[in-house]
């Protein structure tokens, strides 16, 4: 079996929706703000064209078996680093994780950052997905920061 990490593009888009659709609908349970119906988080061909971010896939036998991309941010003004590398759209179908896939776009993704000068790298994962928060880790990642929310329509105020 030939496995192959390459740049996306227009082409995958049909195959990259599906694989949002799949992101989509793994995170709703831990995510009760995502809009009910069809969701798209990215503009995946905005990401494949612009020289600021990079959309990875892992290619097994003519099929993609997973995505991530990186996006060249600026830094708020007190980060000693001015720009990050953000990255999203980890996704490995159900079917094929455990394979490494992961592991296989997190190594392009920082490559492609370090190759730009681009030496912090950050993501979101949802406090739940503690399977999605080992991998992170075990590529390097380390916690940092916790986002909190708070839906106070209802709250007697």
């Amino acid at each position: 079996m030939k496995t192959l990490v390459r740049k996306a593009t227009n082409k995958d888009l049909p195959n990259l929706m599906v694989f949002m659709e799949g992101l989509v609908n793994a995170e709703r349970p831990m995510d009760s703000t995502i809009n009910e119906g069809r969701v798209v988080y990215y503009d995946l061909s905005e990401i494949i064209k612009n020289k600021n971010s990079i959309l990875f896939v892992v290619e097994l036998n003519n099929e993609l078996v997973a995505s991530g991309y990186a996006k060249i941010k600026k830094n708020k003004h007190y980060i000693k680093y001015a720009k990050q590398g953000y990255l999203g759209f980890m996704y490995v179908p159900e079917n094929h994780r455990g394979n490494g896939y992961n592991k296989l776009i997190m190594d392009a993704l920082l490559k492609w950052c370090k190759t730009k000068g681009v030496f912090e790298i950050r993501l979101d994962v949802y406090d739940q997905n503690t399977s999605a928060i080992r991998a992170y880790e075990k590529a390097g990642m380390l916690k940092h920061l916790i986002n909190m929310r708070m839906n106070i329509k209802d709250l007697n105020i």
